[in-house]
């Protein structure tokens, strides 16, 4: 029930010559008119800074952290995000995610440290599926007008939650509020091979990612950018908001019903396009996995989502990832006959 893909963009001379560093002009515009228009927002385009895909953004936001900031991360979370901050060195510290609060920590709980924090988060979760919203997405935000508080949420999966959710819903002035909110092309708008994403920040801190930019990315691929224009036009965004939380949120439930009567225990939130699992008994997801792979299939493990790799000794080596993203409806019965025999065996 989708908008169809656009086909074709029209190039011509100019899209060969270095693009902008902080994004298309009509890009950027189109990208703060979508939240305005959408969650009410008060952008302009200098709020926006375009990147090849989300976690180049993350990447580079956490990249220009002061030293002494505490980086405050769920303990069961997004898998790149370990790697992300061992890398660039940052500090961090873990908040836990946990069965006891429902893989939902408050925040109050991100919030419980004197040092100057910046929490990071996926909304809805990658890969619980949980979703912060309302009251509860709205005292995070404000929590980032504070001084020596801020935050980024990773919204790739906006739209797979219905209705779809975004921080800038609760946004008075993003000017004066250290929140970062990365969006991407990748899931809702169905095109994850355009590699364009993009941060919504302050007109401040979109200008030292734009310097960022000029030496450390070079901008993102013209091509790329007028493509994802197009995925922009109003007509199509407001089709896709539609179908994409509808056509989703149908699969999760139908898939959630079918690992339920194998015996999984689910702890899945209300978006994404994933089922949080825990097996029963000592089967671990490493050894689920040993036994999928003769059929072809997989899933992600438990310990992948760990923050602190806690490995063999990790308290989520029973739960896995299961993905209904990329499905087809018609594979249901056949990806169900796969899990069900593995378990079975």
């Amino acid at each position: 029930g989708g908008p169809p893909m656009p086909t074709s963009v029209s190039i011509d001379s100019d899209d060969l010559r270095y693009p902008k560093a902080w994004g298309m002009p009509r890009l950027r515009e189109a990208i703060a008119a979508y939240y305005n228009q959408w969650y009410g927002s008060n952008l302009e385009p200098e709020n926006i800074m375009v990147f090849a895909g989300g976690r180049p953004a993350i990447v580079a936001t956490l990249l220009f952290l002061d030293p002494d900031v505490n980086v405050r991360v769920a303990s069961t979370e997004y898998t790149p995000y370990y790697d992300i901050l061992e890398r660039l060195g940052r500090r961090y510290s873990l908040v836990p995610s946990t069965v006891d609060n429902g893989f939902a920590p408050s925040v109050s709980d991100y919030l419980a440290t004197d040092e100057r924090s910046f929490i990071v988060t996926s909304n809805p979760c990658n890969p619980t599926g949980v979703t912060r919203s309302g009251s509860d997405l709205a005292r995070l935000v404000q929590a980032t007008e504070a001084d020596g508080v801020g935050a980024l949420v990773d919204e790739a999966y906006e739209l797979f939650h219905d209705p779809p959710v975004s921080a800038l819903e609760y946004v008075d002035d993003i000017n004066t509020s250290n929140l970062f909110v990365v969006g991407a092309a990748t899931k809702g708008l169905q095109a994850p091979g355009i590699r364009v994403g993009w941060i919504v920040a302050s007109k401040e801190h979109v200008e030292i990612l734009s310097n960022f930019s000029s030496f450390g990315m070079g901008g993102v691929s013209h091509p790329s950018q007028k493509y994802a224009l197009e995925l922009f036009q109003p007509d199509r965004v407001a089709q896709a908001r539609e179908a994409v939380p509808a056509f989703y949120g149908a699969q999760r439930a139908r898939y959630g019903d079918a690992l339920r009567e194998m015996g999984l225990e689910l702890h899945s939130g209300n978006g994404g396009f994933y089922h949080w699992c825990r097996l029963a008994g000592e089967l671990t997801a490493a050894e689920l996995n040993e036994r999928l792979f003769t059929e072809g299939a997989a899933v992600l493990k438990g310990t992948d989502c760990d923050m602190a790799r806690l490995g063999d000794s990790s308290p989520l080596r029973g739960f896995f990832r299961f993905s209904f993203g990329p499905l087809s409806p018609t594979s249901f019965d056949s990806d169900v006959s796969i899990m069900r025999r593995v378990l079975e065996s």
